[in-house]
């Protein structure tokens, strides 16, 4: 189990250092002299050469490109991004007034599609064939295949806009990301119901379950204390593959929901090809997936060592 467990954060390692060369190289692709934007940021309309000499090398670009990837992983590990082309702004100053915001968001999104996936999976589980299964496995479907950007939009137009419910400006806090997390918890709890209900209806067919039958247990016996914890290893990896895109902030609900977090920041960036905010925004996505994944690998590795024990 140790041996798995070192291996898994090997690979997150690496898996870290891929995307910083990928993020990083972002720089070599963008258009424009990032001299002159942050310039322009500043208030210099018609900056001298000078100037531009001054605010390059104080960026950086004027060396060679590996010294410059080596320069800016150092600064990313310890927290520096570098200076925002739109702002003026340090780009990590940025990020903390909008983290929390995206963490708020993240964590209703994620207690909701948890109270979505559960009670699903379970019902589609017990009644295994029958018609509250069929039931509970339309809404996996519909939930997993309408994007999340339609369920934004019905939400905003039934509940903010028609109901009078909510407020059309989110301002980030607790309350204000009930209506924005249901876009969010409906696609992943659904995604989560399919996994955990697969997992159930194999386990179901396990010798141990038979056993347990056999010694007269009920069947909601069967399923809660025996084939549940069997599951769970697949339900976390599942929600590993999924909490690290609500970490990163799901761009396109925070868009329709004005929702001031990093999801939201990092689409304005794109459209005024603000390198260093989608670098910086990028690489924290990564760094959310392959610290959750390895996390609830590890969770996963733990017990299934236990079991086998």
């Amino acid at each position: 189990m140790l041996l798995a467990l070192l291996r898994r954060a090997g690979q997150a390692v690496l898996t870290l250092f891929v995307g910083a060369v990928v993020v990083w190289s972002l720089q070599l692709v963008a258009p424009g002299d990032p001299a002159r934007r942050v310039l322009g940021a500043l208030g210099f309309a018609n900056p001298s050469d000078d100037q531009i000499a001054a605010t390059r090398h104080e960026l950086g670009v004027d060396m060679p490109a590996p010294q410059r990837f080596l320069q800016w992983l150092l600064d990313a590990m310890t927290g520096g991004f570098g200076t925002s082309w739109r702002t003026g702004r340090p780009v990590t100053n940025e990020l903390a007034d909008r983290l929390p915001a995206t963490l708020r968001l993240a964590a209703v999104a994620l207690l909701f599609a948890l109270v979505l996936a559960i009670p699903l999976a379970l019902i589609a589980a017990r009644w295994r064939g029958r018609a509250p299964d069929l039931g509970a496995r339309a809404v996996m479907f519909l939930g997993a295949a309408t994007p999340s950007f339609v369920v934004g939009t019905v939400v905003l137009e039934l509940i903010v806009l028609r109901g009078g419910m909510g407020r059309v400006l989110a301002d980030g806090s607790w309350g204000g990301a009930v209506l924005p997390a249901i876009p969010l918890a409906l696609g992943a709890g659904a995604g989560w119901a399919r996994v955990l209900r697969t997992s159930l209806v194999e386990v179901s067919d396990a010798s141990f379950i038979q056993v347990s039958q056999a010694r007269g247990a009920t069947a909601l016996r069967r399923l809660l204390v025996h084939a549940v914890p069997s599951a769970l290893p697949a339900l976390l990896a599942a929600i590993g593959l999924t909490v690290g895109s609500l970490l990163a902030g799901a761009a396109v609900v925070e868009t329709v929901f004005t929702w001031p977090g990093i999801g939201r920041y990092l689409i304005e960036a794109i459209g005024a090809r603000d390198v260093p905010v989608v670098q910086a925004t990028v690489l924290l996505g990564v760094l959310g997936y392959v610290v959750v994944s390895t996390i609830v690998d590890g969770v996963t590795i733990a017990i299934t060592g236990k079991a086998k024990r």
